[in-house]
């Protein structure tokens, strides 16, 4: 090798070093953003609005204040840093002032001694945290038809979501040319770079990307991730079709209507701001970048499926940081932001969403399951769980175990029980009998799947499969799998060890172990119609809880966390056939040559066949000479995808009809977006806390049957059983959508109300809160709890404290009766025992708490307002009583 050769190779190695090093970092400058911005800088006039004031970004103040903070973040980088060293990922300017770089350590550090420079962040990164909830809350008869029925239900609301992008084409978001221009919405539409063809089509009227932060780390891979608003995970699609997909879509199984699918609010716009990708999640630079522009396009709801994959290096708060700090901003351009509450439970502290300005949603299993029994030929049923068709009926079938049937013993390196690869066993033994499998340690780590077990059954011609669970890992959970097969689960270890006793006394062996004669029956039952119940609803075991954290060494917060309660357990919503590499759903086509040229020339059973969306371009799937113009950019394989984690648990997925079924806080927060947009529907003029309070104070802590509610949780054996509920499972209760239309009074709060918050909690230093706000502690509330927020949480209670709360009449003249109950551990009193408000009205009332003894855990308790004309005004009480 020549010297020129090696000093080259030496020059691009100190290349790649450096630029191995660089990280990404969000960075915030001196001056207010566009949004409060008071005038002072010779040139510009002021740019701020008031508190919910819709934010005109295309007068010509805002854009001459936005450019030049846009040139002060390009000279500070420049006078700093050469050219070529850096580069600058985004600017902030309309809800924070600042901006997001990619450079090394040492400039990072350069940075924070900078004049100007108020804080550096090393960026970190965010994960992603229904065909009945719509009748489960009332919405087709208690609350479409108020606003003119379903199909006026969210008219010209627009709801924004930061996510994993969406697949246009899918029948929840067609247009069928009913949806005509939206002035008041600014946003844009990207045009597919493969295709040329646009995302929106009136119901879709926004729809953008954001990868900047993800491309500069190295790990945006466009073959998967797509440098567009596609989906390339289907986690996006589903979020969006829940709060605001199209009423009445069929959601078709194995050729079974399971049912159809809605949105809470079918007729609200949808408007896309990609930010997460499937591999890695996603940067808070990046979905920093896609709230500042939902804002600045015009949304009127947020929905974030998505929190934090921990804490922000720097930060010491969990209400100050850069990503809490432009919701703030948001909620204070009119913008109601549903945030998922997280996936952390049934443990203490593991809610993920922290500030008041945000409605943080809890995930709620409602009251349908899918359950399923096998029937044994000594007469025994056995219960399990199976999203399967049924075997003939009055018939049984042979029973004949995987490791019954293997072609040679050198089988067994494979797990041939797990029943993945059907190449290791004898199709003349398994062709018209029931196949019994094992459920092993590889279906929890996702190396085998149920997905799989269907298909070796199919492949080898057998009538059904049964898969047997003999150990029960802690914590394991068990969903229904839709397959086409009959086929079932057997969860519990005693029912499977009652189904293995009896195939192993019916089964004739050799002295070897040989099987002479298989003797074992079964039939398997009809698993597609769900079973509805009224213990319904429970809080989901996964669901995040309170108490909240106030900062991240973990101390308690005097702010009730999570907020609200919502579906959230097996929730049927649209996919795309880009979707999850969890191994039950992957997309797959077993026919060869299916593809030429990235074009879908043949399909099977598992086609992506969709109907007419009316998209103007294309006009769905319906036929096979329709679907061969259809180009698939690229088909996942098995291994390849996210780990989804934060907002989603468990992810079903039937390929053929474009719908997946998924557990998680993600599908409750777009619930509550939904809803929310019923409410500013009919209130448009509400602030974000005035519709955050009309959910919470009419939500419900009684279940279907009137019993207070229940909380799944972790019993002394890892076994899940029922817990009663407490505010830390569910904030104020379940979400109770026509309630929400009329709740009489509201507790309202505004920009104002949450620095005081801010300057009033304990341990948040007051220029922290200048560097992110612009604003100096000029206004406090004398105590955290102070706040006027829908529930009271004191979370160190020494003798006594009076909190006071002002609630705000938007009915008519009515007068409330105030009453208060608490756990005996804390007093609870309230002034005055009753008040008079006309229309518009504002009256105060206090609270008064005092411990009359220390258990050392929370107490919890309610104050309720009962008006003359029927509302009924509700808010949870927390305290926890301390000596000093």
């Amino acid at each position: 090798m020549g010297k020129i050769q090696i000093c080259f190779v030496l020059l691009m190695l100190f290349a790649y070093l450096i630029t191995a090093k660089a990280e990404i970092y969000i960075v915030t400058v001196e001056g207010e953003p566009v949004i409060s911005y008071r005038g002072g800088i010779d040139g510009f006039a002021a740019t701020a609005v008031e508190s919910d004031e819709e934010l005109d970004v295309t007068s010509d103040l805002v854009t001459s204040y936005r450019h030049h903070l846009e040139q002060k973040h390009d000279m500070l980088l420049g006078t700093l840093f050469d050219h070529g060293t850096y580069k600058k990922l985004y600017s902030y300017r309309h809800l924070i002032n600042g901006f997001s770089v990619h450079i090394s350590p040492e400039q990072a550090e350069a940075l924070r001694q900078a004049p100007g420079v108020k804080s550096v962040h090393r960026d970190w990164k965010v994960r992603r945290l229904t065909t009945h909830t719509p009748q489960f809350l009332g919405l087709p008869t208690g609350v479409w038809p108020t606003g003119g029925g379903f199909d006026r239900a969210g008219e010209d609301i627009v709801i924004g979501f930061v996510d994993s992008g969406i697949f246009p084409r899918h029948p929840s978001f067609g247009s069928h040319n009913t949806f005509g221009p939206l002035p008041k919405y600014r946003g844009k539409c990207e045009v597919d770079p493969d295709t040329k063809m646009e995302f929106c089509n009136g119901k879709i009227i926004g729809a953008q990307h954001f990868a900047e932060a993800a491309i500069a780390a190295g790990v945006f891979n466009p073959a998967i991730d797509f440098a567009s608003p596609l989906d390339g995970d289907g986690h996006g699609s589903h979020t969006a079709a829940i709060a605001a997909g199209n009423n009445g879509i069929p959601v078709n199984m194995h050729g079974y209507e399971v049912g159809k699918a809605s949105g809470m609010a079918p007729r609200a716009r949808i408007a896309v701001y990609k930010a997460l990708y499937r591999l890695f999640g996603g940067f808070v630079s990046d979905v920093v970048a896609a709230i500042e522009q939902a804002v600045h396009d015009g949304v009127d709801i947020l929905n974030l499926s998505v929190g934090p994959n921990g804490p922000p290096a720097t930060t010491k708060t969990t209400f100050l940081n850069p990503f809490d700090a432009v919701l703030l901003s948001a909620v204070k351009a009119g913008v109601f932001v549903a945030q998922a509450a997280g996936n952390g439970g049934p443990f203490p502290k593991t809610v993920l969403s922290y500030s008041p300005w945000i409605a943080s949603v809890a995930a709620a299993v409602d009251d349908r399951t899918y359950k399923n029994h096998l029937t044994l030929g000594n007469k025994k049923i056995l219960p399990g769980i199976g999203l399967s068709p049924a075997t003939h009926a009055d018939r049984t079938y042979t029973l004949v175990a995987a490791n019954d049937v293997l072609l040679d013993s050198s089988a067994f390196k494979y797990s041939p029980s797990d029943c993945q690869k059907p190449e290791v066993l004898n199709k003349n033994l398994v062709e018209g009998n029931i196949l019994l499998c094992g459920y092993s340690f590889n279906f929890v780590v996702g190396t085998a799947s149920i997905k799989k077990v269907s298909e070796t059954a199919k492949s080898l011609g057998a009538i059904g499969f049964v898969i047997a669970v003999e150990n029960s890992s802690p914590g394991t959970k068990y969903d229904p799998v839709p397959v086409g097969l009959p086929g079932i689960l057997i969860a519990d270890v005693s029912k499977s060890m009652e189904l293995i006793n009896y195939y192993n006394i019916s089964t004739s062996r050799d002295w070897t172990g040989r099987v002479r004669s298989f003797k074992a029956v079964g039939s398997i039952g009809d698993g597609m119609r769900p079973i509805l119940h009224k213990s319904a609803p429970q809080v989901a075991l996964f669901s995040g809880r309170g108490p909240n954290i106030k900062d991240y060494s973990f101390q308690e917060a005097d702010l009730l966390k999570p907020d609200i309660l919502a579906p959230g357990s097996l929730i049927w919503a649209a996919w795309s056939p880009n979707g999850t590499d969890e191994a039950n759903y992957i997309v797959t086509f077993s026919q060869e040559n299916c593809f030429q040229n990235n074009v879908l020339t043949s399909y099977n059973s598992a086609n992506l066949s969709y109907p007419d969306t009316g998209m103007g371009i294309g006009h769905g799937y319906r036929s096979k000479s329709q679907i061969r113009s259809f180009r698939i950019i690229r088909i996942r394989g098995h291994g390849s995808g996210i780990r989804l984690g934060y907002g989603d648990l468990i992810l079903k997925l039937h390929a053929s009809a474009g719908f997946a079924m998924i557990s998680g806080t993600s599908m409750a927060a777009p619930h509550i977006a939904g809803i929310a947009a019923l409410v500013k529907q009919k209130h448009f003029h509400w602030s974000p806390a005035a519709i955050k309070s009309a959910l919470m104070t009419t939500s419900t802590t009684l279940d279907r049957a009137g019993r207070p509610l229940q909380a799944q949780q972790y019993s002394g054996s890892q076994t899940v059983s029922l817990v009663p509920a407490t505010p830390f499972d569910y904030g104020s209760g379940h979400v109770n959508p026509r309630a929400a239309l009329d709740p009489g009074l509201i507790f309202d709060a505004g920009y104002q109300d949450y620095l005081g918050f801010l300057c009033t909690t304990p341990g948040i230093d007051s220029h922290e809160i200048q560097n992110y706000t612009s604003s100096p502690c000029n206004y406090t509330l004398g105590h955290p709890s102070n706040l006027n927020s829908p529930s009271i949480t004191i979370s160190h209670l020494v003798g006594t404290r009076t909190v006071t709360r002002t609630v705000t009449n938007v009915a008519e003249e009515e007068t409330y009766v105030i009453t208060a109950r608490m756990e005996p551990a804390v007093a609870i009193a309230t002034n005055p025992s009753a008040m008079t408000l006309r229309p518009g009205a504002s009256r105060k009332f206090s609270v008064t708490l005092t411990a009359r003894s220390l258990t050392g855990t929370y107490s919890f308790g309610e104050v309720l307002l009962k008006g003359s004309r029927g509302h009924k005004v509700r808010i949870p009480v927390v305290a926890m009583g301390y000596e000093r």
